[in-house]
């Protein structure tokens, strides 16, 4: 399981990347201060680094540059999160020894997608491109689904959702927290919306005596049915 630890004292944002990276089955730390997340970085090392570029105690920036010049973190992956979205400063940044650069406001699927695109390339034995549960198989990389070795043909909206809702199986969503997770902050959709999309995967994925894998869990949600995993 890849251990990721977010350095950033915007209380919002850090519980909003929390949510998300533990629903993909990531283990999370959690630092406000510049100078705490450098102490405990030279006490254990995560797989990734989620690092504000302005942070009190010591600055995104200058602890990114102690993060590169010593060499058991040298190698360590790092995404830099800042408000600055002017092409210098994305240099700066960069240049500093950052792997990738997101603008605030972000998109959460994207940021999702960034994380697991840098830890395939640094770490690809701790990132799974494949998910599994019963006779449905999900293939990120490939953006192909299949159920009993037959091919499934989803929307990539109903692909998302998939792929959210199999991370967790069991965990039951909202319909707001599966808006946040699957459509992002900075798209308005509507609740109803969501059980549109459901209503299509499941019929993508239920044919003839299929067992439906999407439970409906009456006023809280929808969840992966974590006994059709098993």
């Amino acid at each position: 399981m890849p251990k990721v630890l977010i350095v950033e004292d915007e209380e919002p944002i850090s519980l909003l990347l929390k949510y998300n990276l533990e629903a993909e089955g990531y283990q999370v730390e959690v630092c406000a201060r510049g100078d705490e997340a450098d102490l405990r970085l030279k006490e254990t090392l995560p797989d990734l680094l989620l690092l504000d570029w302005m942070l009190p105690g010591l600055s995104g920036i200058e602890l990114c540059r102690r993060i590169r010049g010593r060499e058991e973190t040298a190698q360590l992956p790092v995404i830099m999160l800042t408000a600055r979205g002017e092409e210098a400063e994305r240099i700066r940044g960069l240049s500093t020894g950052a792997d990738d650069y997101v603008v605030k406001p972000f998109s959460v699927p994207e940021l999702m997608a960034r994380v697991r695109a840098i830890l395939r390339r640094a770490s690809p034995e701790v990132v799974s491109t494949l998910l599994k549960s019963g006779d449905i198989e999900l293939d990120r990389e490939t953006h192909r689904v299949r159920r009993s070795a037959k091919e499934i043909h989803l929307g990539p909206t109903e692909f998302r959702l998939l792929e959210f809702l199999m991370t967790s199986p069991g965990r039951v969503y909202s319909r707001e927290q599966l808006l946040d997770g699957v459509w992002g902050h900075d798209v308005y959709v509507d609740e109803r919306t969501v059980d549109v999309h459901v209503g299509r995967l499941r019929k993508a994925l239920n044919r003839g005596k299929d067992k439906d894998p999407i439970r409906t869990v009456r006023g809280a949600g929808y969840a992966f049915n974590d006994q059709f995993a098993c």
